[in-house]
């Protein structure tokens, strides 16, 4: 008897495909530059075993908070939590399926109005609320490990939640990793911010000297 695969199972397969650094994760420092436009900075950072970090050498404070905003998504997104954890008050709906064949997931519950697209055990879509704004990302760029996926390229679109009008246009997100000690890190990202098509600034990240 063939058992039917609930809304449910489908995204869980999904989330618990996502790289993620284990329970024995003990942290790291790396040399980083980060450049915008004609400035650049250079420091170190510091990653620590329970995901908090800092940020080091570097006295520009609007610099300083670029850098620890790319930490905070880093660790965000590399923190291990159960499905139940992240997604015990929320419950899942199939919605439409796109013609590439990307599953549409509704999200009722305690995240209701949430949506996402899965493929081939990835999340290829994300439509979330943030208070007053919503938010879309597109993933179009994946690296499959051994461990689960992680995102290469990205977009994010940020709408107003009440008048659904797109804001500050789009943020384009190329991710580069590298497999050091047993873990892969994030070597570079590179930011492109683009307005009715045309490239209105960029940021570089880079992450080197790598040591756990």
């Amino acid at each position: 008897m063939t058992q039917t695969l609930t809304a449910q199972d489908a995204f869980r397969a999904a989330y618990d495909n996502r790289y993620t650094w284990d329970k024995d994760f003990p942290g790291f420092t790396a040399d980083v530059t980060f450049t915008h436009g004609e400035e650049s900075h250079s420091g170190q950072v510091t990653i620590k075993p329970d995901m908090s970090f800092e940020v080091t050498g570097i006295e520009d404070e609007a610099a300083k908070k670029e850098i620890e905003g790319q930490l905070w998504e880093m660790t965000i997104h590399r923190v291990r939590r159960t499905f139940e954890e992240s997604h015990g008050k929320n419950s899942f709906e199939f919605g439409e399926k796109d013609a590439n064949g990307a599953q549409e997931i509704k999200v009722t519950g305690a995240s209701m109005g949430n949506s996402y697209k899965i493929k081939n055990d990835t999340v290829t879509f994300v439509n979330r609320k943030i208070r007053n704004v919503i938010v879309n990302i597109n993933t179009f760029e994946t690296l499959d490990t051994d461990e689960g996926y992680l995102s290469l390229g990205y977009d994010s679109v940020y709408f107003d939640a009440e008048t659904k009008e797109p804001q500050g246009g789009t943020t384009l997100f190329r991710d580069s990793f590298e497999k050091i000690d047993g873990y892969y890190v994030l070597t570079k990202r590179e930011i492109t911010s683009k307005e009715n098509d045309e490239v209105v600034g960029e940021k570089v990240f880079t992450f080197s000297n790598i040591k756990f």
